[in-house]
């Protein structure tokens, strides 16, 4: 696995849970909590290592402005996030949000795999990839052991620098 797989490989399990949240009823207002936690624990986690590892590798002027565009739009979402974390399942908003949160989610995940992660495979070496993944495999082992979620509203005034 290398870091565009490993990334891929997040998107895909974010997926599933919208599709899971989606499959609730109404009255489901803990598993709702539960399934929107898993949600944000893992864009949380995806978020950090796209900004402290994948990005900063892959900046360069041809992917330049489409990672200022992805930094913009995780700070959309953890914005949302940071909301979401505030209401109870039972809020009248609480699922408009998260379908907001997933439209967003699912935009940002198209930019990166039909735009950015071409261009990146173009730039980065498989070996560079490779240990790439790894870097970011580390963050993520020390993300999981927490609650990733709870940083996030600290995050919510500007997207971080490129």
């Amino acid at each position: 696995m290398n870091a565009i797989d490993m990334l891929k490989k997040q998107h895909r399990e974010v997926e599933k849970l919208f599709a899971k949240f989606e499959a609730l009823g109404e009255s489901a207002a803990k598993s709702k909590q539960r399934v929107f936690n898993d949600i944000a624990d893992a864009l949380a986690m995806h978020a950090t290592i796209e900004e402290k590892h994948f990005y900063p590798a892959v900046k360069a002027k041809r992917t330049e402005d489409i990672l200022l565009e992805a930094l913009e739009e995780h700070l959309s979402v953890k914005r949302i996030i940071a909301d979401l974390l505030q209401l109870e399942p039972s809020d009248d908003t609480f699922d408009a949000k998260v379908k907001v949160l997933k439209e967003q989610v699912e935009h940002h995940v198209g930019e990166e795999e039909e735009d950015l992660f071409p261009k990146v495979s173009k730039l980065l070496s498989a070996s560079e990839l490779v240990e790439l993944q790894g870097q970011m495999e580390a963050t993520m082992a020390v993300l999981e052991r927490g609650k990733p979620r709870e940083a996030v509203p600290r995050e919510t005034d500007a997207a971080p620098r490129l």
